[in-house]
């Protein structure tokens, strides 16, 4: 190649790369990555809280969490996650920021109150968390739940969970848009609590976090009083079954099944099955946050830009030798 090729080579492939870096930039920018997910049932208070929570959204907690936050609304509900933790969570989560993750961005969840939304469930039921996940990632999720005794009005800290998860899952299975995550209640709450739930990613080094608040109604003595201790939170909001789909524990000794519960909507409960299928139909257009590991569908979209420019600038150096 004569040194006048040269200099034409060199001055197309630098023409090239200055009008392929801002074209990738740009799409970079305006493309972000997708996030992961949070559980929707029992409603996670970034999920509650967020756009996509509906009349939720609107309530007294959340109102406050959202001024907490510095107006900043929690849109990227799905993206609560803190990067190589690897499994020293009590380490670097502190006490009374356990549902931000310890993150400024969500330090709104952290507030201490008895009015969170909350749902409905049955002591010693089975339950099927619904986990809504944006993007499939393997690793595994414990649960934790808070004990006896809890008391809602204080932040959340390490000492109010068990040094075990009551149910652990590793690598369960994405249905549609969501793990669905089968467990048993512990039988021995009554009251307010959290449910505080651990990913823990084996495909990224990201751990996400999430509170969902959860009520125990007290069990009914023989005499047809109530028993048991806690705060019953009954001013919050909840999600609930309806009464002929709750457990009935009293018939069998197996754990009974917990049915997915319904979103309140301005003060009037929902039966299971009618909410259902709004729930799903809301969360499937819920927007997205960027991650560390770079996959999915936009990243493809900028991958095959970057390919096509690069097409381009192979083509015009054959053409240029060729002369």
């Amino acid at each position: 190649m004569t040194a006048h090729r040269r200099t034409l080579s060199a001055a197309a492939l630098a023409g090239s790369a200055a009008f392929a870096a801002p074209l990738l930039l740009t799409l970079s920018a305006a493309v972000p990555a997708q996030a992961h997910g949070a559980p929707t049932n029992p409603v996670s208070r970034a999920f509650a809280c967020s756009p996509d929570g509906g009349s939720l959204a609107g309530t007294a907690a959340c109102r406050a969490a959202l001024t907490a936050n510095g107006g900043a609304p929690f849109t990227f509900w799905d993206n609560l996650r803190v990067a190589d933790v690897n499994g020293r969570d009590r380490a670097v989560i502190p006490d009374g920021r356990l549902c931000s993750g310890g993150k400024s961005d969500y330090r709104g969840l952290d507030l201490a109150r008895t009015d969170w939304p909350s749902t409905t469930l049955s002591p010693g039921a089975r339950l099927t968390m619904t986990y809504r996940s944006t993007i499939t990632h393997t690793g595994t999720f414990k649960m934790f739940l808070t004990k006896p005794g809890y008391d809602p009005s204080g932040p959340l800290k390490w000492s109010d969970l068990p040094d075990r998860p009551f149910a652990e899952v590793k690598d369960p299975a994405m249905t549609g848009d969501a793990y669905r995550i089968g467990m048993t209640l512990p039988s021995d709450r009554s009251g307010r609590h959290v449910l505080y739930t651990i990913w823990q990613n084996s495909s990224t080094a990201d751990t996400y976090y999430s509170c969902s608040d959860v009520v125990f109604p007290a069990a009914k003595s023989s005499t047809g009083g109530a028993e048991g201790s806690g705060n019953s939170g009954a001013s919050a909001p909840t999600a609930s079954a309806s009464p002929a789909a709750r457990p009935r524990t009293t018939e069998s000794s197996a754990p009974a099944e917990q049915p997915a519960p319904a979103a309140e909507t301005g003060g009037a409960t929902e039966s299971a099955d009618s909410a259902a299928p709004q729930a799903a139909s809301t969360v499937a257009g819920a927007p997205v946050a960027s991650t560390t590991d770079g996959t999915g569908p936009r990243h493809l979209i900028a991958g095959g830009a970057a390919a096509v420019l690069l097409a381009v600038v192979a083509a015009l150096l054959l053409r240029l030798r060729r002369r």
